[in-house]
């Protein structure tokens, strides 16, 4: 079986990397939401060495995360879990939270229970870092945005780009409070929320 591959990982890495280099440079325990195929788990549990990287995601992608966390044999990768949104939480608290390009993917309803679940999965004063394409007042960003967001529902219509004020609405109802949004390249964003401290 040939590991997966994502382009969208291997072009946004090193920039998704920038970020996290700041954000994580003292937290100790990250969940990955969505890890997807693997790549960033391996990319970023590298770079940073210090920090453990729980990856998760639903069943089907467990056996791909495998093969890269295995392939790399690093220290700070455990056992990937298992996490279907519309099913339990995964164990444990952390001081971190990453998910990249999975709100968008998701159905609304599943984000609205992404958020609510979040506070039991973070630390007192845990951070939660988002990235992937937001729109603005309604509006998207860019024509290419705009192209993707019709791309995506055309193949799922509960898909589809956020608009970054309803998923800050639900961050807020969570106990989330933004501390960056940032611009990214290729019109995205890295949006960084903290939980309030004990």
């Amino acid at each position: 079986m040939d590991k997966p591959f994502s382009a969208a990982c291997a072009r946004n890495q090193d920039v998704i990397l920038e970020v996290l280099r700041e954000r994580l440079a003292n937290r100790m325990r990250v969940l990955e939401i969505g890890s997807g195929t693997g790549q960033h788990a391996v990319h970023f549990a590298s770079a940073l060495p210090h920090v453990v990287w729980q990856t998760s995601d639903v069943p089907a992608h467990l056996a791909g995360i495998r093969q890269w966390l295995s392939e790399a044999g690093l220290e700070n990768t455990p056992e990937p879990l298992s996490f279907d949104i519309n099913g339990a939480a995964p164990d444990g608290r952390f001081d971190a939270i990453f998910s990249a390009n999975t709100l968008h993917i998701m159905g609304w309803p599943e984000v609205r229970r992404l958020f609510a679940l979040l506070p039991g999965l973070m630390n007192p004063g845990a951070l939660l870092v988002v990235y992937g394409p937001f729109n603005y007042a309604g509006k998207f960003t860019s024509p290419s945005n705009a192209a993707f967001d019709a791309s995506l529902r055309a193949a799922d219509p509960r898909r589809g780009i956020r608009d970054f004020e309803a998923v800050d609405a639900l961050a807020q109802a969570a106990g989330l409070t933004l501390v960056e949004d940032r611009a990214m390249p290729a019109n995205n964003r890295t949006l960084t929320w903290r939980l309030a401290a004990a």
